[in-house]
């Protein structure tokens, strides 16, 4: 049935992290062009470390607990960060006996949800404009008033939904952006740094480090394509 409907990620993993099926979306957010391509790999194999990681603690989160996460909103899956979201929910499988095995999930893109549950709403506002507007340096009375919500009501609401802080989520957005750009082109790292609101390189560097689990120039060494070099290069010439 999920391989029919074309606006909805499925997936199911075991224990370990590996993927046992995908549907036909969920192929699309991995890059891969059949379930089989993905069949025993982890996130690990499609997605950048800090993005995996988070993936595997909520799986383990879920698979520990039993408990299942519903309706959170994240940033949708690629391989170097995405401007769209999704509404993502997970939850335990078991065997005949109990007995936690896996887990399954889906995940819907947010702007194809027609019903969206009360707090998503005003969250979702924030956060795509999070997104458009990334290199300005907005307050947290400033995305509470996007939201219609006094700051201290929109800070539990934001955390509650996105299960991390609005300022820490920024940040993440700032440093996906900043990926695109350093897979993608030749601009030097110092002017991404303050292209996307960072104070200089070695604040930018610091921030990098701590959300990707390496320095700009590795990650650009690591993620930079010849199709996208030869696109920068041919940009300079003219």
């Amino acid at each position: 049935m999920f391989a029919l409907v074309p606006d909805v990620s499925f997936f199911v993993k075991d224990r370990r992290g590996r993927f046992m099926a995908l549907n036909r979306l969920g192929c699309e957010f991995c890059g891969v062009a059949t379930e089989r391509e993905a069949i025993g790999r982890r996130d690990r194999d499609f997605f950048d470390r800090r993005r995996a990681d988070e993936y595997a603690r909520d799986d383990d989160a879920v698979m520990r607990t039993g408990e299942p996460v519903v309706n959170r909103i994240e940033s949708a899956p690629a391989r170097r960060g995405s401007p769209r979201l999704v509404l993502t929910t997970k939850i335990p499988l078991r065997d005949r006996s109990g007995k936690v095995i896996g887990v399954a999930g889906v995940s819907r893109r947010l702007e194809q949800v027609r019903e969206k549950p009360s707090a998503v709403e005003p969250v979702a506002r924030v956060i795509e404009r999070m997104h458009e507007r990334c290199v300005e340096n907005l307050s947290s009375r400033e995305w509470a008033r996007i939201a219609g919500m006094s700051p201290s009501h929109f800070d539990r609401v934001f955390r509650r939904t996105v299960e991390t802080s609005p300022r820490q989520y920024f940040l993440r957005v700032r440093i996906e952006a900043a990926c695109r750009q350093l897979a993608e082109t030749h601009v030097p790292i110092a002017t991404i740094a303050i292209d996307h609101g960072f104070h200089d390189h070695a604040h930018f560097a610091r921030s990098f480090r701590r959300i990707m689990g390496q320095t700009p120039s590795d990650y650009r060494a690591a993620h930079q394509s010849p199709i996208s070099v030869a696109r920068s290069s041919r940009s300079k010439r003219r």
